[in-house]
């Protein structure tokens, strides 16, 4: 599932071996979820993928994004595309210290 995530970022423009994910498995009594939110089924296979990226890419960029991620874990990994729920947090370039103390994104 990481990969489809990291290919799906790659088309989205994402820059090449920007890849830092955290999974996290929880146990049935600790996610918490509503099985038909806006008249979407949901199964024991839902996964939650939130994304932190750059700020700045277009609607359709991100439909196309949303798309890549859910037919990938269809085709790839057998989750239902209703179980799977994706959530982008954008922020500015200059927020990110991806190492030694420095913002190297800033101008």
């Amino acid at each position: 599932m990481s990969d489809v995530v990291y290919e799906a970022l790659l088309e989205a423009g994402a820059l090449a071996n920007d890849r830092f994910h955290v999974i996290a498995e929880h146990a049935d009594n600790r996610l918490v979820f509503d099985r038909s939110y806006l008249g979407i089924q949901r199964s024991d296979c839902f996964v939650l993928v939130q994304i932190t990226m750059n700020a700045g890419r277009e609607l359709p960029q991100k439909k196309a994004l949303f798309e890549a991620i859910a037919h990938g874990f269809e085709l790839r990994a057998g989750v239902p595309r209703e179980d799977v729920l994706i959530n982008l947090v954008e922020v500015p370039k200059e927020n990110w210290s991806f190492g030694n103390g420095v913002a190297q994104y800033a101008p």
